[in-house]
């Protein structure tokens, strides 16, 4: 026999032979993200249970989609044991003594997850509250981008574990067992480093994500991964990111090896239209760049899934087919529940629920006046307000007896409840009368610590500048009604002065774009915003100096805010801005006869637009108080618990 044809036959043999043995496998991978403490459905701010969130409410999608699969996979992309009371009261008033499992790993432990995450929040209490926490969970836990050591070094070990491979068998769609390699990878944000420096600084640090991905990947799949899932605690910007982004989805959907996506961070919904300008994006199938990808919310009000299909025709497992896909626990049109309460839940935690509702309910202070957050984002508002009085009385007497002690002392504080993703319930709304530490959990939700910064006035004025960024450019001459609210700009980043006073022209454009640099996107020259900016009544001196009361976030640099950062803090204090808040409460309900007022002292305002009706989004709830506010009015009520206003000349 001719040798070339005896060679041709033996690779038709052995192709066929690898053809006919070739298998197919459906694989479903599912996640959880940014659940922060949210395991059952209760609201611990208004202390009263809740259907459009909580884990309790996520599980039977859990179970349901494991049933549905033959194969299928679990992971957490954390942001996991911050975010409310429950989680407070276990880092900050209870503790975890040797031995015991923190609660949140109580329900996770026996809901069969494969791995998880660390978030950026898994940082808020400290490196050894976290590594104490984690080391309860019976998964293990991935982080490549966090180092250990003062600066980086080229040599520098891990953190924590970059990556793992897992070994798993799966069945084939003939009922075959296949042994298949999983490689995970996680990322938390470089910007740890910034928002918990008092924590981090000197211990650890953090490198680029992409990089890292760029670094770990080929290095997993030369170890035998069949299939990588990188799961970044990072949201997907639209536009291009620079090293060390916070948002670095994109530039992980470049990098080759990656098969899927698993993130989080922004607590935003993925496939869904929100992304459908995005570039790379296949919103029907979900995928980034080709790339299979899934962004489960927040707080459990979602289940993220990914459909793989595989075969291993080519001699090794590819992904033929894929589809991501969101499963939610709420019907936000209909306002029902879409599933009901599993009980694990609440008996695998009913202590740490019932020590966080005696915690809560706790009386500080009485309040003469209501306290509500509808209108935070348009006008002088009393949720900020009492924040702001309860640093500058803090850095008061903080300030005492040192260099600085003599300064002006101004505050910033910014809404952090104000609707938007989170839904219509998602404001403040406290009545007058006795406020308890859960209403303080409610005016300020994060366990930020109270830092103050030294600063010019003309440093103050682009502060506030920075924040006028909230507003859209309204156009004198265009639509009699114009939306006045940026919705991808965070309320947690509309700092508001107060201290000095100040009007905001919304007719011009931005000073400064999201990374703190001046706004060259317009024709305008030094755009400014910010008028009639006064203290005591006139105009700043832009060379004076004033001290500025903030939380740690915003002093190291969080927002990229200019000027921010390290070298500004004149008060570094390890107590939280909410404990602050409720010394000020303490102390003044008592130096006022029993009661403490919360009205805000309007010490800024939107200009009016002639013949311009500006319009913002906010709950139907605000209307109780639109008589406070005779610049505002009602336009028209959503079936969502939304409510469209205007704010009028």
């Amino acid at each position: 026999m001719n040798i070339k044809l005896s060679i041709s036959i033996a690779a038709t043999l052995l192709a066929f032979s690898a053809y006919s043995n070739a298998a197919e496998l459906k694989l479903r991978i599912m996640e959880t993200t940014d659940l922060h403490m949210n395991f059952l459905n209760y609201d611990y701010y208004q202390d009263k249970p809740v259907e459009n969130f909580g884990v309790n409410r996520t599980i039977p999608l859990i179970k349901a989609a494991r049933a549905e699969a033959v194969n299928s996979m679990l992971f957490d992309n954390g942001d996991l044991i911050q975010g409310n009371p429950l989680g407070d009261v276990i880092a900050r008033i209870r503790g975890l003594k040797p031995g015991e499992t923190h609660a949140a790993f109580k329900v996770m432990n026996q809901l069969g997850y494969d791995a998880a995450n660390l978030g950026n929040h898994e940082f808020n209490f400290g490196l050894d509250f976290l590594r104490q926490s984690i080391a309860t969970a019976k998964f293990p836990y991935v982080s490549a981008n966090v180092f250990e050591g003062a600066a980086d070094t080229p040599n520098a070990k891990h953190a924590f574990t970059p990556f793992l491979i897992l070994n798993r068998s799966f069945k084939d769609t003939e009922g075959k067992t296949h042994a298949l390699k999983i490689g995970v990878i996680g990322f938390t944000p470089p910007q740890i480093m910034q928002w918990d420096r008092s924590h981090l600084q000197g211990k650890v640090f953090t490198r680029d994500i992409v990089e890292m991905a760029k670094r770990y990947v080929p290095e997993m799949k030369s170890q035998g991964a069949d299939l990588v899932i990188a799961i970044p605690h990072s949201g997907y910007e639209r536009t291009p990111q620079g090293p060390m982004a916070e948002n670095a989805v994109a530039g992980l959907a470049d990098v080759p090896g990656i098969d899927a996506i698993l993130f989080g961070h922004s607590h935003a919904e993925f496939p869904s239209q929100q992304f459908a300008n995005h570039p790379k994006v296949n919103i029907a199938k979900g995928t980034i760049n080709g790339v299979a990808s899934v962004m489960p919310g927040r707080w459990g009000d979602h289940l993220g899934i990914i459909d793989l299909t595989l075969d291993n025709a080519s001699g090794k497992w590819l992904i033929k087919d894929s589809q991501s896909m969101l499963r939610p626990i709420f019907d936000r049109t209909a306002r029902k529940a879409l599933v009901e309460s599993d009980p694990l839940v609440e008996a695998a935690i009913k202590e740490e629920h019932e020590a966080t509702l005696a915690y809560v309910r706790a009386k500080v202070a009485e309040s003469s006046a209501p306290i509500y957050s509808y209108f935070a984002q348009v006008a002088d508002d009393p949720s900020v307000q009492i924040v702001s009085n309860a640093q500058i009385a803090y850095v008061k007497k903080a300030l005492v007896g040192t260099p600085h002690a003599n300064l002006p002392i101004l505050s910033a504080a910014a809404p952090f409840k104000a609707g938007g993703r989170q839904g219509a319930s998602f404001y403040t709304d406290i009545p007058a009368g006795p406020i308890a530490i859960k209403n303080v959990a409610d005016l300020y939700i994060f366990p930020n610590t109270l830092k103050a910064v030294l600063f010019t006035g003309a440093q103050v004025r682009d502060w506030i500048e920075m924040s006028a960024g909230q507003f859209n450019t309204i156009d004198p001459k265009g639509a009699p009604e114009q939306n006045l609210l940026n919705p991808a700009f965070p309320s947690f980043n509309f700092d508001t002065v107060d201290g000095v006073t100040y009007d905001i022209d919304v007719t011009q454009p931005p000073k400064f774009d999201t990374r703190g640099m001046p706004n060259t996107a317009t024709a305008v020259v030094n755009p400014s915003r910010v008028k009639n900016l006064r203290f005591n009544g006139q105009p700043i001196d832009l060379s004076a100096k004033f001290v500025v009361a903030t939380n740690n976030y915003r002093a190291y640099g969080g927002g990229n805010f200019p000027a921010l950062g390290a070298d500004k803090v004149i008060l570094d204090a390890p107590e939280e801005n909410r404990e602050a808040l409720v010394e000020y409460l303490r102390d003044g309900s008592k130096a006022a006869g029993g009661k403490v007022n919360p009205t805000a002292d309007n010490n800024w305002r939107i200009l009016g637009v002639p013949g311009i009706t500006m319009t913002f989004t906010s709950a139907s709830s605000a209307q109780k108080f639109l008589g406070n506010h005779k610049n505002i009015r009602l336009l028209k009520e959503a079936a969502d618990g939304f409510a469209t206003f205007a704010l009028v000349p």
